[in-house]
């Protein structure tokens, strides 16, 4: 397992950007790199982190499991991070992650047998204005309903079906 060349290169700066001895600094961005090149967090990668960062791979454990940004386990094409904090909670969270559930066959955690869909509760996403909401990679999804999940779903069925 290792970073292709232009991540290696990333690495780098990301560690040059920290004085010396405190490259650990540069672990949560060096996660993200790690995620985005093999898709999840597994112990071999996290072990390849620490190894790049010269610190023990407890420390990158310990980061990785704190953070639901971080995949310790394959997901899905389309992440659906449903918020469940207070205000999203109050606006009905707990019935559209119920519904997402029901339209796909998973539980919170879990991934659709085709690695189609993972759905995941999550802390707030600093969008309760918005609520009930989800993060779908880089996108928020606001004010959710059952229509707007169903049609969420088709659009990410559709892309997928193109996209193969």
């Amino acid at each position: 397992m290792e970073f292709s060349q232009d991540k290696l290169k990333k690495v780098d700066e990301i560690i040059a950007r920290y004085p010396e001895g405190k490259q650990k600094s540069a672990l949560l961005p060096v996660l993200h790199l790690a995620q985005e090149q093999f898709g999840w967090l597994s112990a071999e990668t996290m072990d390849y982190v620490a190894s790049l960062l010269k610190i023990e791979p407890i420390e990158v454990y310990e980061v990785a499991t704190f953070y639901s940004m971080y995949n310790l386990k394959p997901v899905g094409k389309y992440m659906f991070e449903v918020c469940q904090t207070g205000p999203c909670m109050i606006k009905g969270s707990d019935d559209i992650v119920a519904y997402i559930g029901e339209k796909l066959g998973i539980k919170p955690g879990q991934t659709t047998g085709d690695g189609l869909f993972t759905l995941k509760t999550v802390e707030c996403l600093g969008a309760c204005g918005y609520a009930p909401m989800m993060q779908m990679g880089k996108f928020y999804k606001e004010h959710l309903t059952k229509e707007k999940v169903d049609a969420i779903i088709e659009e990410c069925r559709k892309n997928a079906a193109v996209n193969n």
